[in-house]
């Protein structure tokens, strides 16, 4: 059992506060960018014309992120006062909301710009998962998106007053670690298979895929409202995810095999 002492505000100047949440979350997206436009370039693509264009995927991703919190907290949270939807540096940030924002910015993109989407996603996704596994620390300072009361054998007490937990002083269910973990063995998997000679869009599907699988199992141990069916929004979604995702790629993988027999009987 661990406590955290640090103060989630790291310094102010009067009433503007730096907060830890705004720091890491920067530094996710300029880590996550920076491979993205990495891999891009590796595929072929304009690094400056991904660069300019990682902008408006970032600017969508979160957005999307915030949008989808704000509506899963409206009612307890938000529509006392609306106003704090906007207080985004006060953390609450809905991964799937960030996904699913970046990616209708990217499909925009790709089509702008004449890029096969598939390929572009490709280079896109060992980004967005590593700047997860980052932008996850944030929550563990904050305290943002803890899971639920526990009592061992691993938890985190909060003893600052700007923490974003229910209460003081009780251990609760680190969710953020948890999703941390997975973030970076879905980043190592896609940098193992990313050079391996794939389809395009093999790589996007299988990050999907993994990630929904095991977030819909790691959102069990958070405290987020339930929704319908005993699900809180993050299994919901998962469940949509898995659905789409899981026979796009058993199609992909039963085409590449077509392919290769295909190639083999004609040589």
């Amino acid at each position: 059992m661990i406590t955290i002492s640090i103060n989630p505000i790291l310094f102010s100047i009067g009433h503007f506060h730096i907060r830890w949440y705004s720091l890491i979350v920067t530094a996710a997206i300029f880590i996550g960018g920076w491979l993205a436009i990495r891999e891009a370039g590796r595929k072929g693509f304009t690094t400056e014309s991904v660069t300019n264009g990682s902008l408006w995927i970032i600017i969508a991703g979160l957005v999307g992120a915030r949008l989808f919190h704000v509506i899963d907290h409206w009612s307890d949270v938000f529509a006392m006062n609306p106003v704090r939807a906007f207080y985004i540096w006060e953390g609450g940030l809905a991964i799937w909301g960030g996904v699913v924002g970046g990616l209708i910015a990217a499909v925009i993109l790709a089509r702008a710009q004449h890029w096969k989407l598939p390929r572009f996603l490709d280079a896109l996704v060992p980004g967005v998962v590593l700047g997860q596994a980052v932008g996850r620390l944030a929550c563990v300072i904050t305290g943002d998106s803890i899971g639920k009361v526990t009592s061992g054998p691993f938890g985190f007490a909060y003893t600052s007053p700007n923490a974003m937990v229910p209460q003081l002083g009780v251990y609760y269910t680190p969710t953020p670690v948890y999703e941390i973990f997975m973030n970076l063995a879905i980043f190592a998997l896609l940098w193992n298979l990313r050079k391996k000679n794939l389809p395009d869009g093999i790589l996007t599907l299988i990050y999907l895929l993994t990630y929904a699988v095991i977030r819909f199992f790691i959102a069990f141990t958070s405290a987020y409202k339930i929704i319908a069916f005993g699900l809180n929004q993050a299994q919901i979604v998962s469940i949509l995810v898995f659905t789409i995702s899981a026979p796009l790629l058993i199609f992909l993988t039963t085409q590449k095999r077509k392919l290769s027999v295909r190639s083999k009987s004609m040589s």
